[in-house]
């Protein structure tokens, strides 16, 4: 796989960016985070909290999200440091702060750091080291496993790589209650085989840029019909691990029927994916499934939050 994704490399040419020390905007540093990832990082994070049925302040709760939230934006702007000679050479991230010149990359690296460091310390001191831990590993795994070997190195760096935008479910679960439960390792187990999916489809259409930019990306490896293919057993093995929550009793009868609902629509749209093949349809499908698997994620931890959160839960036979 090295030698592959050197070859992939090799058309990558080395990119200078131009700012001067100071040129960028507060909101150049905030796009640094990753403020939609966030977004997502903060939600399934909360949800990981509200299964729990942990007792906790509202003051720890709350400090607790805002730093998962600056560990994950953390990670993002650490993401986007190494990734800047590639993120130049794509059309959907050339206009991102480094690519375009408005930050200097030894600003984003430093700006990263800090924020990772102080993320962590002060979740553990506000919760418990446990969850600032996980946090710590989270960020190192997104920014030096995924960003600086997997995402260069093989077609299998989002399957992995996946590991880490799940994890947030349990760390909010680690903040409130010390531990690591069943409830949030199935809600990471979700999480991670949607993410193969999610990201592939796009990946269909966006095949030549990231060829172009030296990503070995599955449809550039393995071929497009190798990529529906595993669209399709991944959406597959994720309709019965989302309705896990359920036969473990934690998941209510708004969510077994989101589940099921949203878990028989994944499977469609990937048999549509399948069928389209070719031209505009391929690229509409592919779509599709895209943002029909970022509706299926939010209506189902929404479910959960709405039960447990809201006080809606009654158990598996409410």
């Amino acid at each position: 796989m090295t030698s592959l994704s050197n070859s992939f490399s090799a058309d990558v040419e080395p990119q200078t960016f131009a700012a001067s020390p100071g040129q960028g905007e507060v909101s150049d540093f905030f796009a640094l985070l990753k403020p939609r990832v966030m977004v997502l990082v903060i939600f399934t994070a909360l949800v990981g909290m509200v299964v729990s049925h942990v007792h906790v302040q509202p003051v720890v709760a709350t400090i607790s999200l805002l730093m998962i939230a600056v560990g994950a934006g953390a990670s993002g702007c650490l993401n986007m440091w190494w990734d800047a000679d590639i993120d130049a050479v794509m059309t959907r991230t050339a206009k991102r702060p480094i690519p375009d010149g408005r930050i200097q990359p030894g600003e984003a690296l430093a700006f990263g750091l800090v924020l990772s460091a102080g993320s962590v310390m002060i979740l553990g001191l506000a919760a418990n080291w446990l969850a600032a831990g996980l946090l710590a590993f989270t960020i190192v795994f997104y920014a030096v496993i995924y960003s600086m070997w997997l995402k260069r190195a093989t077609p299998q760096n989002i399957v992995i790589g996946g590991a880490a935008g799940a994890l947030p479910p349990i760390i909010g679960q680690a903040a409130v209650s010390g531990t690591v439960g069943i409830e949030s390792i199935v809600l990471f187990l979700i999480i991670f085989i949607w993410t193969p999916p999610h990201f592939w489809a796009l990946a269909l259409i966006k095949a030549g840029e990231y060829a172009k930019a030296g990503i070995p990306m599955m449809p550039n490896v393995a071929g497009p019909v190798s990529t529906r293919r595993q669209i399709l057993g991944y959406s597959l093995l994720l309709f019965p691990i989302g309705l896990a929550p359920v036969a473990l009793g934690f998941g209510g009868l708004l969510y077994g029927i989101t589940g099921l609902l949203g878990g028989l629509g994944m499977i469609a749209f990937s048999v549509h994916v399948m069928r389209n093949r070719e031209g505009e349809a391929e690229k509409r499908a592919a779509l599709g499934m895209f943002g029909f698997s970022i509706l299926y994620l939010f209506l189902l931890f929404s479910a959960l939050l709405a039960e447990h959160g809201l006080g809606l839960f009654r158990g598996v036979l409410a």
